[in-house]
């Protein structure tokens, strides 16, 4: 069986080490995955947005290479969250904490 070279082993300690705690490390990295892969999105939707047909023919329909390469291009992207994991531990990730309101 196969091991695929896109799977990384972390070390959980410096994962926790940024923010204390490992489940707030891993919320606030899910949190920039949804931020990449809606801005991911956002991008391809424009991109494919120029080959949209309003032609519900079939006979219309005919493969587009451009739109194919573009295509296969994000699928060979990084995933977001692997992304986001490595703006985190590389310190590129800006979170902050809220201010604990105080009872007056």
């Amino acid at each position: 069986m196969a091991i695929n070279p896109s799977i990384i082993t972390r070390d959980l300690d410096k994962v926790a080490d940024k923010t204390g705690n490992i489940y707030e490390s891993l919320h606030i990295v899910g949190q920039r995955a949804k931020q990449i892969s809606t801005n991911l999105k956002e991008e391809l939707n424009n991109k494919l947005s120029e080959f949209a047909s309003t032609v519900d023919n079939l006979e219309e329909v005919f493969e587009n290479k451009e739109q194919i390469e573009i295509s296969k291009f994000y699928e060979r992207m990084p995933k977001p969250s692997t992304m986001a994991m490595e703006e985190f531990m590389d310190g590129k990730v800006y979170f902050r904490f809220p201010e604990p309101e105080s009872a007056e």
